[in-house]
């Protein structure tokens, strides 16, 4: 009889707390088909009749490159010109952004441009939306992100949405990756990102009656978010934590396909790598601070904070541990006596990876096919293991300026030319 060594039970622990997370996304893949099933509905609600004063801000830092295009996609929306104004917050730029916008006010009579600098200005994503806030005319607030074209019945599906729920704080939208096809890396984050929406956000909509405000393409209730502060100055992931506060107020929010924007995603590995590792440290954060007051939190709101704990917690250790012990096997540093049946078990986890976002892919026209799903199969290998380093990224840069007691800036993603 084989005696079980440390790294067998290691890895046997590893492919128990894998499968679990896997069956729990089966249920989401289920959930999120049959969520699109009932948006196809969607289309045939009521049409506007009496059209909300709405305010459209976008935060902007640096944004040259892209600025000019979001200004006349906005503008361009199929919603009464007279209805809404487009607020773009120039936080500080030392480039020709305020020269692009001085040009686009010449052609759009409701495009104000919010000019703020240091000690006002300067202070990150949430200042400069809270700056903008305060001079809004608009009973709705629509956030987009200085680099976002959106489809030009984004905002007007918006609307129609919250208008005719009270119960609804906030209405969210789908975004796309206007760039996928530039390189391997913007081919995997359109893959991440459409399986996201339709494994996580249209199937925790679907049975929990959950969404996660993404940072752009949404619309929020001015007098709710006056209500809970604005945004939080101190959040590296604001979305994540306004999320949390719109439910504590007792309020719901929606995620709807038919309001679609066009994002331009990174295009070089090390730009990612600094936008992930925000977006972790912030969600840490998040986790940190609500996981501690869980018992008092809404239940739905609790399950959530418990889900994406383990995800970062739990699952996060568990794959660095079977990476290290796939590693040494490899280097036949150590050899595993429970590894026959157990690798069968990998295998076949494998394949449901494959399969659940495969699945959540062919939800969107044109994207399940052939060359996706060789896609997926490589990005398991490469894209999701840089997940790892991010969390790590980001739990070290955590626990420096803890120590350092650095404040938060304005953490910018680097664009392209278009």
């Amino acid at each position: 009889m084989k005696v079980l060594t440390f790294w067998d039970y290691a890895f046997v622990i590893s492919m128990v707390m894998t499968w679990s997370v896997l069956l729990y996304h089966i249920l989401l893949t289920y959930f999120g088909y049959r969520y699109f099933l009932i948006s196809l509905g969607f289309e045939e609600d009521e049409e506007i009749k009496e059209y909300p004063f709405i305010s459209v801000l976008v935060p902007a830092h640096n944004e040259e490159k892209v600025i000019g295009n979001t200004v006349d996609a906005i503008a361009r929306s199929y919603y009464p010109r007279d209805k809404f104004e487009i607020i773009v917050i120039n936080d500080s730029s030392t480039d020709g952004t305020g020269e692009v916008l001085k040009e686009k006010q010449k052609l759009y009579p409701n495009l104000k441009v919010l000019e703020i600098k240091p000690p006002l200005g300067a202070k990150g994503k949430s200042n400069a939306l809270n700056q903008g806030l305060k001079i809004a005319k608009g009973d709705y607030i629509v956030v987009y992100d200085a680099d976002n074209t959106p489809e030009r019945k984004a905002i007007y599906n918006l609307v129609r949405f919250i208008i005719k729920d009270d119960n609804l704080g906030a209405v969210v939208g789908k975004f796309r990756t206007r760039n996928k096809d530039k390189n391997l890396l913007t081919r995997f984050i359109n893959i991440e990102t459409l399986s996201f929406q339709w494994l996580i956000q249209a199937s925790r909509n679907y049975f929990l009656g959950l969404t996660t405000i993404p940072g752009t393409n949404f619309i929020i209730r001015k007098d709710l978010l006056e209500n809970i502060g604005g945004w939080n100055i101190h959040s590296l992931t604001e979305d994540t934590e306004l999320t949390i506060r719109i439910y504590k107020e007792g309020y719901r929010i929606k995620w709807i396909p038919q309001a679609v924007t066009w994002e331009q995603e990174p295009e070089r590995l090390k730009i990612w790598i600094k936008q992930r590792t925000r977006w972790a440290r912030g969600n840490i954060s998040v986790i940190a601070q609500y996981l501690r007051n869980i018992f008092s939190l809404r239940s739905k709101i609790a399950f959530d904070i418990v889900y994406f704990s383990y995800i970062y917690l739990v699952a996060f250790s568990v794959i660095l541990i079977s990476d290290i012990i796939f590693g040494l096997g490899l280097l036949k540093v150590i050899k595993l006596n429970v590894g026959g049946p157990l690798f069968t078990i990998w295998i076949l986890a494998y394949l449901l990876f494959i399969t659940e976002t495969f699945i959540s892919l062919s939800l969107e026209r044109g994207e399940g096919n052939l060359k996706n799903l060789l896609l997926i199969c490589l990005m398991y290998f490469t894209y999701c293991q840089l997940w790892l380093f991010v969390v790590i990224r980001a739990i070290y840069f955590t626990l420096k300026d803890r120590i350092t007691g650095k404040t938060v800036k304005w953490y910018k993603t680097e664009r392209s030319l278009e």
